[in-house]
Protein backbone atom coordinates (compact mmCIF):
# COMPACT_ATOMS: atom_id res chain seq x y z
CA UNK A 1 0.00 0.00 0.00
CA UNK A 2 1.36 3.39 -1.03
CA UNK A 3 0.28 7.03 -1.14
CA UNK A 4 0.45 8.24 -4.73
CA UNK A 5 1.61 11.69 -5.83
CA UNK A 6 -1.97 12.62 -6.76
CA UNK A 7 -3.28 11.56 -3.34
CA UNK A 8 -0.47 13.40 -1.58
CA UNK A 9 -1.30 16.66 -3.38
CA UNK A 10 -4.79 16.53 -1.82
CA UNK A 11 -3.37 16.77 1.70
CA UNK A 12 0.01 18.44 1.12
CA UNK A 13 -1.26 21.84 2.27
CA UNK A 14 -2.21 20.39 5.69
CA UNK A 15 1.33 19.20 6.43
CA UNK A 16 4.07 21.40 7.94
CA UNK A 17 6.12 23.30 5.38
CA UNK A 18 9.63 21.91 5.15
CA UNK A 19 12.47 24.35 5.70
CA UNK A 20 16.24 24.13 5.76
CA UNK A 21 18.35 21.09 4.95
CA UNK A 22 15.73 18.34 5.22
CA UNK A 23 16.80 14.94 3.97
CA UNK A 24 13.31 13.40 3.66
CA UNK A 25 10.19 14.87 2.08
CA UNK A 26 6.80 14.71 3.78
CA UNK A 27 5.66 12.14 1.20
CA UNK A 28 8.63 9.88 2.01
CA UNK A 29 7.90 10.17 5.73
CA UNK A 30 4.19 9.42 5.21
CA UNK A 31 5.05 6.36 3.11
CA UNK A 32 7.36 5.05 5.85
CA UNK A 33 4.77 5.66 8.59
CA UNK A 34 2.15 3.91 6.45
CA UNK A 35 4.46 0.88 6.19
CA UNK A 36 4.71 0.72 9.99
CA UNK A 37 0.93 1.13 10.35
CA UNK A 38 0.12 -1.54 7.79
CA UNK A 39 2.70 -4.17 8.78
CA UNK A 40 2.90 -3.46 12.51
CA UNK A 41 6.70 -3.57 12.56
CA UNK A 42 8.85 -1.78 15.11
CA UNK A 43 10.34 1.55 14.08
CA UNK A 44 13.79 -0.04 14.10
CA UNK A 45 12.44 -2.72 11.75
CA UNK A 46 11.72 -0.28 8.91
CA UNK A 47 13.40 -1.40 5.66
CA UNK A 48 16.46 0.70 4.87
CA UNK A 49 14.89 1.95 1.64
CA UNK A 50 12.71 4.29 3.73
CA UNK A 51 15.72 6.02 5.29
CA UNK A 52 16.78 6.53 8.90
CA UNK A 53 14.11 5.06 11.20
CA UNK A 54 14.86 7.53 13.99
CA UNK A 55 14.27 10.51 11.67
CA UNK A 56 10.89 9.04 10.68
CA UNK A 57 9.91 8.30 14.28
CA UNK A 58 10.91 11.81 15.38
CA UNK A 59 8.81 13.38 12.61
CA UNK A 60 5.83 11.16 13.54
CA UNK A 61 6.21 12.05 17.22
CA UNK A 62 6.34 15.76 16.38
CA UNK A 63 3.28 15.51 14.10
CA UNK A 64 1.35 13.62 16.79
CA UNK A 65 2.00 16.26 19.44
CA UNK A 66 1.05 19.12 17.11
CA UNK A 67 -2.10 17.41 15.76
CA UNK A 68 -0.97 17.32 12.12
CA UNK A 69 -2.69 14.05 11.18
CA UNK A 70 -5.82 15.14 13.05
CA UNK A 71 -6.02 18.22 10.81
CA UNK A 72 -5.52 16.11 7.67
CA UNK A 73 -8.30 13.77 8.81
CA UNK A 74 -10.68 16.68 9.42
CA UNK A 75 -9.91 18.13 5.97
CA UNK A 76 -10.71 14.84 4.21
CA UNK A 77 -13.75 14.35 6.42
CA UNK A 78 -15.21 17.67 5.26
CA UNK A 79 -14.67 16.61 1.62
CA UNK A 80 -16.40 13.27 2.17
CA UNK A 81 -19.38 14.71 4.06
CA UNK A 82 -19.97 17.19 1.21
CA UNK A 83 -19.72 14.35 -1.30
CA UNK A 84 -22.26 12.04 0.36
CA UNK A 85 -25.83 12.61 1.49
CA UNK A 86 -25.98 11.67 5.17
CA UNK A 87 -29.28 10.02 6.07
CA UNK A 88 -28.17 8.29 9.25
CA UNK A 89 -25.16 7.93 11.54
CA UNK A 90 -24.08 4.89 13.55
CA UNK A 91 -22.62 4.78 17.05
CA UNK A 92 -20.55 1.80 18.15
CA UNK A 93 -17.24 0.70 19.71
CA UNK A 94 -14.58 -1.91 19.10
CA UNK A 95 -11.96 -3.44 21.38
CA UNK A 96 -8.23 -3.38 20.59
CA UNK A 97 -5.88 -5.74 22.41
CA UNK A 98 -2.82 -4.08 23.92
CA UNK A 99 0.54 -5.71 23.22
CA UNK A 100 2.86 -6.04 26.26
CA UNK A 101 5.08 -3.39 24.64
CA UNK A 102 2.19 -0.93 24.97
CA UNK A 103 1.91 -1.15 28.77
CA UNK A 104 3.96 0.38 31.54
CA UNK A 105 3.96 4.09 30.68
CA UNK A 106 4.06 6.60 33.53
CA UNK A 107 0.85 8.63 33.94
CA UNK A 108 2.84 11.86 33.94
CA UNK A 109 3.94 11.19 30.34
CA UNK A 110 0.40 11.64 29.00
CA UNK A 111 -3.04 10.01 28.73
CA UNK A 112 -3.17 6.27 28.14
CA UNK A 113 -6.63 4.78 27.67
CA UNK A 114 -5.64 1.24 28.64
CA UNK A 115 -7.63 -0.88 31.04
CA UNK A 116 -7.96 -4.49 32.11
CA UNK A 117 -11.09 -6.34 31.03
CA UNK A 118 -11.89 -10.02 30.70
CA UNK A 119 -9.78 -10.08 27.55
CA UNK A 120 -6.71 -8.69 29.31
CA UNK A 121 -5.23 -5.24 28.68
CA UNK A 122 -7.40 -3.49 26.10
CA UNK A 123 -8.37 -0.13 24.62
CA UNK A 124 -11.77 0.74 23.16
CA UNK A 125 -12.31 2.89 20.08
CA UNK A 126 -15.73 4.60 20.20
CA UNK A 127 -16.92 6.03 16.89
CA UNK A 128 -19.75 7.86 15.17
CA UNK A 129 -19.74 7.03 11.45
CA UNK A 130 -21.79 8.33 8.52
CA UNK A 131 -21.21 5.20 6.43
CA UNK A 132 -18.75 2.36 5.92
CA UNK A 133 -16.01 4.78 4.80
CA UNK A 134 -16.71 8.03 6.67
CA UNK A 135 -15.93 8.51 10.36
CA UNK A 136 -17.38 11.67 11.89
CA UNK A 137 -15.70 11.54 15.29
CA UNK A 138 -14.07 9.00 17.58
CA UNK A 139 -12.47 8.72 21.01
CA UNK A 140 -10.54 6.22 23.13
CA UNK A 141 -11.36 4.72 26.51
CA UNK A 142 -9.93 1.94 28.71
CA UNK A 143 -11.20 -1.48 27.70
CA UNK A 144 -13.39 -1.94 30.78
CA UNK A 145 -15.30 1.34 30.24
CA UNK A 146 -18.99 1.11 29.37
CA UNK A 147 -20.19 1.92 25.87
CA UNK A 148 -23.11 4.15 26.83
CA UNK A 149 -21.22 6.83 28.86
CA UNK A 150 -18.59 7.24 26.13
CA UNK A 151 -21.31 7.22 23.49
CA UNK A 152 -23.04 10.11 25.25
CA UNK A 153 -19.73 11.98 25.45
CA UNK A 154 -19.28 11.63 21.68
CA UNK A 155 -22.82 12.85 21.02
CA UNK A 156 -22.28 15.86 23.30
CA UNK A 157 -19.05 16.58 21.43
CA UNK A 158 -21.02 16.65 18.16
CA UNK A 159 -23.63 18.97 19.68
CA UNK A 160 -27.12 19.79 18.32
CA UNK A 161 -27.76 19.11 14.62
CA UNK A 162 -29.69 21.29 12.18
CA UNK A 163 -31.83 18.58 10.57
CA UNK A 164 -33.10 15.34 12.16
CA UNK A 165 -30.89 12.31 11.52
CA UNK A 166 -31.39 8.67 12.42
CA UNK A 167 -28.91 7.53 15.06
CA UNK A 168 -28.32 3.77 14.76
CA UNK A 169 -27.18 1.99 17.93
CA UNK A 170 -27.13 -1.49 19.41
CA UNK A 171 -28.59 -2.56 22.75
CA UNK A 172 -25.57 -1.28 24.69
CA UNK A 173 -26.97 2.24 24.12
CA UNK A 174 -30.68 1.58 24.74
CA UNK A 175 -30.71 3.22 28.18
CA UNK A 176 -33.14 6.08 28.83
CA UNK A 177 -30.37 8.62 29.39
CA UNK A 178 -28.68 7.91 26.06
CA UNK A 179 -31.91 7.94 24.06
CA UNK A 180 -33.09 11.15 25.72
CA UNK A 181 -29.77 12.88 24.97
CA UNK A 182 -30.07 11.79 21.32
CA UNK A 183 -33.56 13.29 21.13
CA UNK A 184 -32.43 16.52 22.80
CA UNK A 185 -29.67 16.93 20.20
CA UNK A 186 -32.08 16.40 17.30
CA UNK A 187 -31.36 12.75 16.45
CA UNK A 188 -33.95 10.04 15.90
CA UNK A 189 -32.67 7.09 17.98
CA UNK A 190 -33.00 3.72 16.27
CA UNK A 191 -32.11 1.10 18.87
CA UNK A 192 -33.68 -2.27 19.75
CA UNK A 193 -34.93 -2.58 23.35
CA UNK A 194 -33.53 -5.21 25.67
CA UNK A 195 -35.65 -8.30 26.24
CA UNK A 196 -36.28 -7.38 29.90
CA UNK A 197 -37.86 -4.01 29.05
CA UNK A 198 -41.32 -3.78 30.64
CA UNK A 199 -42.49 -1.41 27.94
CA UNK A 200 -40.49 -2.19 24.78
CA UNK A 201 -40.78 0.22 21.85
CA UNK A 202 -41.08 -0.22 18.12
CA UNK A 203 -38.10 0.73 15.97
CA UNK A 204 -37.23 0.84 12.28
CA UNK A 205 -35.76 -2.62 11.73
CA UNK A 206 -34.86 -1.93 8.11
CA UNK A 207 -32.92 1.21 9.06
CA UNK A 208 -31.26 -0.60 11.97
CA UNK A 209 -29.65 -3.06 9.54
CA UNK A 210 -27.46 -0.22 8.30
CA UNK A 211 -25.63 -0.32 11.63
CA UNK A 212 -23.28 -2.81 9.98
CA UNK A 213 -21.65 0.15 8.19
CA UNK A 214 -19.71 1.26 11.27
CA UNK A 215 -18.68 -2.36 11.88
CA UNK A 216 -17.36 -2.55 8.32
CA UNK A 217 -15.42 0.65 8.93
CA UNK A 218 -13.87 -0.89 12.06
CA UNK A 219 -12.97 -3.95 9.99
CA UNK A 220 -11.17 -1.77 7.45
CA UNK A 221 -9.28 0.07 10.18
CA UNK A 222 -8.15 -3.20 11.71
CA UNK A 223 -6.54 -4.13 8.41
CA UNK A 224 -3.73 -1.92 9.74
CA UNK A 225 -1.80 -3.97 12.27
CA UNK A 226 -0.94 -0.89 14.36
CA UNK A 227 -4.68 -0.40 14.87
CA UNK A 228 -5.58 -4.09 15.19
CA UNK A 229 -3.12 -4.34 18.10
CA UNK A 230 -1.98 -1.45 20.25
CA UNK A 231 1.80 -1.23 20.59
CA UNK A 232 1.89 2.42 21.70
CA UNK A 233 2.11 3.32 25.37
CA UNK A 234 0.51 6.78 25.01
CA UNK A 235 -2.81 7.68 23.41
CA UNK A 236 -1.32 10.48 21.33
CA UNK A 237 0.70 8.07 19.17
CA UNK A 238 -2.02 5.41 18.90
CA UNK A 239 -4.54 8.10 17.87
CA UNK A 240 -2.18 9.15 15.10
CA UNK A 241 -2.19 5.64 13.66
CA UNK A 242 -6.01 5.59 13.76
CA UNK A 243 -6.04 8.98 12.03
CA UNK A 244 -3.58 7.70 9.41
CA UNK A 245 -5.73 4.64 8.70
CA UNK A 246 -8.79 6.87 8.21
CA UNK A 247 -6.77 9.25 6.02
CA UNK A 248 -5.51 6.46 3.74
CA UNK A 249 -9.03 5.08 3.45
CA UNK A 250 -10.36 8.55 2.62
CA UNK A 251 -7.70 9.13 -0.05
CA UNK A 252 -8.97 6.13 -2.01
CA UNK A 253 -12.18 8.00 -2.88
Amino acid sequence: MEITEAQFHRIEHCLPQQRGNVSMTNLQVLSAILYVAEHGCKWRGLPKRFGNWHTIYTRMNRWSKSGVLDRVFQELQREQIVRIKIEAVSLDSTIVKVHPDGTGAFKKNGPRAIGKSRGGWTTKIHMVAADARTAITFALSPGEAGDAPMGRALLQHLGPIDEPLHLLMDKAYEGDETRQLALDLGFIPVVPPKSNRLEPWEYDREMCRRRNEVERLFRRLKGFRRVFSRFDKLDIMFLSFVHLALIVDGLRW
